[in-house]
């Protein structure tokens, strides 16, 4: 899958010569294209265990928890003694996604958050920056002394993750290290429920400084909703963040169920774009679905068969691009839906990062949106302030094929990008 970036220029647009709109380079070299995620750093430590492990350890299943720091030293020596580790992976939802970006886009990102003061070969942050793509700019991490943060991932033999947090220094970035330039001039913020926790740690306080910043530069502020007991406990407070700051949110059919209050994925979907321009929701091994707003006068009907659900005909429109809702005279609401990519892996045994796999394929699409409005300004690409470069349909399908390659890799990280592309893609699409 290819979009505007630092690739062959071949690659970008094959249309004539006749068609080809002059590019404005020397605009384009001088802006950089980016986007920024805040995160609390944190190393990934996997590992199999039985129903009963929880329940003798008290730990809620599926869910994440925060443990005391002794308790996870137990568990990770314990888990360690008896050989159930089975990997110690770079983590964290914003982490994987900023990864992954990095690899999907061949660019730059800005990673914002706490790390180790001093660090040592073979600690648990040299193991952090030893595993992230090395576009992930980490220079304006703030350096604290303490340890890293460390999530024990505890998978059952029904794959269900169960996260056991110790939290180390992970929530001490404070705004003072918030860089204002670097957020303002990004393509999107990326931030998670969990920054937004604990309303008396510092992190959570340099989280609201960054999106107001975000808010006020007209740049896009993307969320992942992390974990079902997060939205649980802070339902009303997240829906007002929604409303107030956030334009993308992203979530599975859990998380999206329990915020909106619907039990039917369509309509989840649909309540979540009276609050955002855009949401993506992942639905396992149902595959994907992706909502967003379109001015009545830039909808593209679909040239595929019509679907009705819980909405006759959700599709209709899926050949739209999304669009930010006050930008739009007459907004229609506008859906999409994927089945997993060839039926999806033949074996998972991990479906951890899935959905931050597909939510880094979208934050590449707006990305190459922005540089393409740089690149050919004039071009009628951006006769509307649209937010992807591409159909809302053309990024479902990208975002389930980076979905596939980290479920099919048992990694919550892709190591390389995706193949070419196998699908011919729909009419239009690469048009200047």
């Amino acid at each position: 899958m290819k979009f505007p970036g630092k690739r062959k220029t071949k690659h970008y647009f094959p249309v004539s010569s006749e068609t080809r709109t002059p590019l404005e380079r020397n605009l384009v070299e001088r802006e950089r294209i980016y986007v920024v995620g805040i995160d609390q750093l944190i190393v990934d430590i996997e590992a199999h265990v039985d129903e009963d492990y929880l329940k003798n350890h008290n730990f809620a299943k599926g869910e994440s928890q925060i443990a005391p720091s002794d308790l996870v030293e137990k568990v990770y020596k314990g888990l360690k003694d008896s050989q159930k580790i089975v990997g110690e992976f770079a983590g964290g939802s914003t982490g994987n996604t900023l990864h992954n970006y990095a690899v999907l886009a061949d660019d730059d990102c800005v990673a914002l958050g706490a790390i180790n003061r001093n660090i040592q070969v073979g600690d648990y942050a040299y193991k952090y920056i030893c595993t992230t793509n090395s576009h992930v700019d980490l220079s304006y991490l703030r350096p604290c002394d303490g340890p890293m943060a460390r999530a024990m991932c505890l998978i059952t033999p029904d794959k269900e993750r169960t996260f056991v947090i110790g939290k180390g220094i992970m929530n001490e970035l404070s705004p003072d290290f918030i860089p204002e330039d670097v957020v303002t001039k990004s393509s999107g913020l990326l931030i998670s429920t969990y920054l937004l926790r604990d309303h008396q740690s510092p992190i959570f306080s340099a989280t609201l400084k960054a999106v107001k910043l975000a808010k006020d530069a007209g740049v896009p502020v993307i969320l992942s909703l992390g974990t079902t007991g997060i939205v649980k406990d802070q339902k009303d407070f997240l829906l007002d963040f929604l409303f107030d700051y956030v334009s993308i949110v992203a979530g599975n059919e859990d998380e999206m169920s329990f915020l909106m209050g619907e039990e039917d994925h369509l309509l989840a979907l649909e309540k979540s774009l009276d609050y955002v321009d855009l949401s993506l929701l992942t639905v396992g091994k149902s595959g994907l679905y992706l909502g967003g707003h379109c001015d009545e006068e830039y909808l593209r009907s679909t040239k595929d068969s019509l679907h009705s659900k819980s909405i006759p005909n959700y599709n209709a429109y899926e050949y739209s691009r999304g669009m930010r809702k006050e930008s739009c005279e007459k907004p229609i609401k506008v859906y999409t839906h994927i089945n997993p990519f060839l039926g999806g892996p033949g074996k998972i045994e991990n479906t951890n990062g899935a959905g931050d796999a597909a939510l880094s394929a979208l934050m590449h699409d707006i990305s190459a949106n922005n540089y393409h409005k740089l690149l050919v300004p004039n071009s009628p690409k951006h006769s509307g302030d649209f937010l992807t470069y591409s159909s809302l349909h053309q990024v479902a399908k990208y975002a389930n094929r980076a979905s596939f390659e980290v479920l099919n890799q048992n990694s919550p990280r892709l190591s390389k990008g995706l193949p070419e592309k196998e699908d011919s893609l729909e009419e239009s699409y690469w048009d200047l």
